[in-house]
């Protein structure tokens, strides 16, 4: 397995292009082979992907390795599971003596739980990042799991066993989400929309002081440059697509539980952008899809498929040094000479 030489950016464009358009094209086609469940399948995937990409920004360009960036994917999906919750039940939640209404409107509970995932992962990080290293993986992980046994132990949203929602998030009042093949497009949208947003951010000066930050820190600070308040922009930009990725997750399932926080959560999102390419965006919805293709043909053979997956993700760390999409598409004809920096 080998890395395939650069393309021109035209030529990735198209590649891209064309890949967005099978995307489109799959709802589709898979009703018309008379199989819908794949819709679903399909979507889980965008889902994996966007929360995916969301910590690719901060691995793949930063350098950052977070073990724990589940917890803001769970942050995102219990804040709409909490107020649909009291929206149902028609009783306010009691926040620090304030009565907050029950909501399920989209247009007021998605941008909100991004805001709280936001805020999460700006206090975890003004914590986690004056340290590096081992010591940054460690802490982000201690704090994805104090939040996950804080939700374990809150039983009146369910505690371990989760929380039931009683239909998807409303749009206007109407029942739009509903729909499985609208659910997609919405889904394919805002990943769409994000991996562009990333794309532009990190080849702007911010995101080349972050790759610059990940090459040399030591050289950046010496310039001048306030590295850990770039980084801590990153981190929270990065938690608030997550907790996206947690409110699209919910809706799909109707359902939320502590399991969207669990530290092999993060190390399921961990493997998705390593198996696609770290710093390439586009690359952990490769991840995704092949992650997820594996565990359903894999899953109907053995319930140990993941014993499987960890040689092929072995060879795609020895031989293809920017994943799956540096081995199909090949790398950026700027990419750093280690790979690392890939897209």
């Amino acid at each position: 397995m080998a890395e395939r030489a650069p393309l021109s950016p035209r030529v990735r464009l198209g590649l891209h292009l064309l890949g967005l358009l099978a995307l489109a094209l799959l709802p589709p086609l898979l009703t018309l082979i008379d199989e819908p469940f794949y819709v679903t399948l399909a979507t889980r995937v965008l889902i994996l992907a966007l929360a995916a990409v969301s910590l690719d920004l901060i691995l793949g360009y930063g350098g950052m390795v977070s073990f724990g960036h589940a917890a803001f994917v769970g942050v995102g999906g219990y804040v709409t599971g909490i107020l649909a919750h009291h929206a149902f039940m028609g009783d306010p939640l009691m926040l620090f003596g304030l009565a907050v209404p029950g909501m399920n409107e989209a247009l007021i509970v998605w941008p909100l739980a991004m805001a709280v995932s936001a805020v999460a992962a700006l206090l975890i990080g003004v914590l986690s990042l004056r340290t590096g290293g081992i010591h940054f993986i460690m802490i982000t992980l201690a704090f994805a799991q104090m939040l996950y046994y804080l939700l374990v132990s809150l039983q009146a949203y369910g505690g371990d066993d989760g929380l039931t929602l009683w239909g998807r998030n409303t749009v206007a009042g109407t029942d739009l989400l509903a729909d499985r093949e609208t659910f997609y497009y919405v889904c394919l949208g805002l990943l769409a929309v994000v991996v562009l947003a990333f794309r532009r951010l990190v080849d702007s000066r911010f995101g080349l002081v972050l790759q610059g930050a990940r090459q040399n820190e030591r050289r950046m600070r010496a310039l001048g440059v306030p590295v850990t308040r770039y980084r801590l922009a990153a981190f929270t930009l990065a938690g608030a697509v997550a907790g996206l990725a947690g409110v699209l997750s919910v809706n799909q399932a109707e359902f939320v539980s502590p399991t969207l926080l669990h530290w092999t959560h993060s190390g399921e999102l961990l493997v998705v952008v390593i198996l696609g390419g770290m710093g390439t965006l586009v690359g952990p919805v490769l991840g995704a899809f092949v992650l997820m293709g594996l565990e359903e043909v894999l899953a109907g053979v053995t319930e140990h498929w993941r014993v499987i997956l960890g040689p092929v993700l072995v060879l795609v760390v020895l031989y293809a040094r920017a994943g799956l999409h540096g081995w199909v598409i090949g790398p950026r004809r700027h990419a750093d000479a280690d790979g690392e920096g890939a897209s």
